[in-house]
């Protein structure tokens, strides 16, 4: 039943939202230089590696690693990335992830491929037998400013909580946080 709402909400975004979506990407093109969209491998359903697609808001020379470890992560923001990250709008190539079946709109957001301690951490609470979501419990609770332990344990609770009901919960609650601009630190 999740699989089958998130092919059909994920449909409906993408028609929704297609020329908004090439408008943001051409934006990023013209304001800096590099492709449009940036791929990272991220952990997904049972650790396995996939590719993520997100609208470029950081430099071409910017490490590859998680924002919070770089030293002054708006340094490396392009002239439009903190715009992108605070709407949330760089998320919106995901849902490419979500019809692939690598991801869900509401799980754990998925790890970097080097971000071990959190991987570890999800692994020990089984957090890893979850498709990762374009939203989650733990990222209407705090986003970018959870340490790893407690952005695990919100990730634990949701899976122990996961109904279709609490899912549009959460789709509900990211919505506000989106349309505010919450809890993004960069």
């Amino acid at each position: 039943m999740k699989r089958t709402m998130d092919l059909l909400l994920a449909c409906m975004v993408l028609f929704t939202l297609a020329i908004p979506m090439a408008m943001v990407g051409l934006l990023v093109r013209l304001t800096s230089p590099g492709p449009a969209i940036y791929w990272s491998d991220r952990v997904g359903r049972y650790n396995q590696i996939f590719r993520m697609p997100k609208f470029r808001s950081m430099r071409i020379d910017t490490p590859a690693v998680a924002t919070h470890l770089l030293e002054n992560p708006r340094q490396y923001l392009t002239p439009i990335g903190h715009f992108l990250r605070k709407s949330s709008l760089d998320e919106l190539p995901q849902l490419w992830n979500i019809l692939k079946g690598d991801m869900s709109f509401v799980g754990p957001r998925p790890a970097l491929f080097n971000q071990h301690d959190l991987i570890e951490l999800r692994t020990a609470r089984q957090v890893h037998t979850l498709r990762p979501g374009l939203t989650g419990w733990a990222q209407i609770n705090g986003r970018d400013e959870l340490p790893i332990p407690d952005k695990v344990q919100l990730d634990a609770e949701y899976l122990q909580r996961r109904s279709i009901r609490f899912d549009l919960l959460v789709l509900w609650r990211t919505f506000l946080l989106v349309w505010r601009g919450s809890g993004v630190t960069h």
